[in-house]
């Protein structure tokens, strides 16, 4: 379905009237446990990142009081400075979820901005459970439209993508009408942004784009709630999202639009084994497998790896820099190095992602010996796949591969690991455990339809 076969309802006013008529009541049950195990992820991560430099300078650009809460601090804020932040610390360790087929980041974007609307307005947790399922259906689906144009357009599609959904989320979650849901997705268009410069230096802007989508998103639902109007062809319009975020190919409007109410694409979400980016996780698991058939790494000559086409500008080129990211942050998004501290610390945890772990002589020496090979084959972004070729100083190779990523739809961790993950980030963030089930407890109560409390993760 192409812009040119779109009769009747525009694009942006479908999905306001899915958005509309959502009921958290007939969401399917895996569907409300993935909504329920996101924010639980989401609210983890934030308590993970609170004392870091990048939550601090985003605490400083803080212009607000009010009802809804920045996760693991204090003072509540405004809903829009809330929903930055906690967007901010929920994706700033690229921890957080993924969603095969796009890449894209919902929960960070949506969760905070439905939360923060929540709290402000005093929502009950049935609309805060629409509002999540709206926008990261949404978001999922969007992210499937065109895929990979996004990213060679030099966009970050959980930034551009996430502004009108959480503007579908939000106007769900306060129970908007059909057109003014419509008009917040126009509107969200226009506030839409986010480029991949940062990886040039592994600087900290993509850090923000899911907090600045969610705070969009607010400013987009609100705006139309009290009137304002957006265009109704903004994602299929001859000057509209597509046109724009995705200009290298023709977009194909089936996956948005297929069974959306009936059949939710939230249930495969998926949830990160690993502190680092989305596509380097299977080949993490690939270089953990080597290391313990017991290969050493002063056994390796040479490793290469198939990878897809469309992942090579992000994580794999240019090559000598991948091979030295200057900092940790850099290091996420360098596949060379993932692989080596995978296969050396047998984790990717918060920890092997630090400026001093990613200068470490031994990391470096292994990640110089990572190279890639661009399998046309590779079922990119469909799924997301490893694959390790390693060949030894004896002249002997090994090889190890992965179908498909740990934690998502095809190879899932369990609901105790999500919750594991939770408590260790907490710890990591200072909480005791006492606290972190505080916040179980008060996040259980939002999905039976209570009141959204979220006091306990407060300080």
């Amino acid at each position: 379905m192409t812009a040119a076969s779109i009769e009747g309802p525009t694009l942006a006013q479908q999905i306001g009237a899915f958005a509309a008529n959502a009921d958290a009541a007939r969401l399917p049950a895996p569907a409300r446990e993935l909504i329920r195990l996101l924010i639980l992820d989401v609210a983890g991560l934030c308590v993970a990142a609170r004392k870091t430099d990048y939550v601090e300078a985003t605490l400083a650009s803080i212009a607000s009081a009010g009802r809804s809460t920045a996760i693991g601090h204090a003072t509540p804020l405004g809903p829009y400075d809330a929903a930055l932040f906690n967007g901010t610390a929920a994706h700033g360790e690229d921890f957080d979820d993924t969603f095969e087929g796009g890449p894209v980041h919902a929960g960070a974007v949506i969760v905070p901005a439905v939360l923060a609307i929540a709290e402000h307005r005093g929502l009950s947790g049935a609309a805060v459970v629409k509002g999540i399922a709206v926008g990261c259906e949404v978001m999922c689906r969007m992210a499937l439209v065109a895929p990979q144009a996004t990213h060679k357009a030099c966009f970050h599609p959980t930034a551009v993508f996430g502004a009108p959904a959480a503007a579908a989320a939000v106007g769900a979650a306060l129970g908007l009408d059909a057109g003014r849901i419509a008009h917040a997705i126009g509107i969200a268009g226009s506030l839409s942004a986010g480029i991949i410069e940062y990886l040039a230096d592994g600087s900290w802007t993509k850090r923000m784009h899911a907090g600045s989508a969610a705070q969009s998103g607010i400013r987009a639902a609100l705006m139309a709630e009290g009137g304002f109007i957006g265009p109704a062809t903004v994602l299929e319009g001859h000057h509209g999202f597509y046109k724009a975020f995705a200009p290298s190919k023709t977009p194909d409007y089936v996956p948005l639009l297929d069974g959306l109410g009936t059949r939710w694409m939230v249930e495969t979400i998926a949830f990160k084994p690993y502190a680092c980016g989305t596509m380097t996780q299977p080949y993490i698991d690939c270089a953990i497998e080597l290391a313990r058939s017991g290969v050493r790494a002063s056994d390796i000559e040479s490793i290469v790896c198939e990878v897809g086409e469309g992942t090579v500008h992000r994580l794999w080129a240019p090559l000598p820099l991948k091979q030295s990211p200057p900092n940790g942050y850099a290091g996420k998004f360098s596949s060379p190095y993932c692989i080596a501290v995978g296969f050396l610390d047998g984790r990717a945890g918060l920890g092997q992602f630090t400026d001093e772990r990613v200068k470490d002589p031994a990391v470096r020496a292994l990640g110089a010996k990572v190279s890639y090979v661009v399998d046309p084959n590779n079922p990119y972004p469909r799924a997301f796949t490893g694959h390790i070729r390693a060949t030894l100083k004896d002249g002997s190779v090994r090889e190890v591969r992965r179908a498909n990523m740990r934690g998502g739809a095809h190879d899932p961790i369990s609901t105790t690991e999500i919750l594991d993950k939770l408590r260790d980030n907490a710890r990591f963030g200072g909480w005791d455990d006492a606290r972190t089930e505080r916040l179980i407890a008060a996040i259980d109560g939002v999905m039976k339809g209570g009141a959204v409390d979220l006091n306990s993760a407060r300080g």
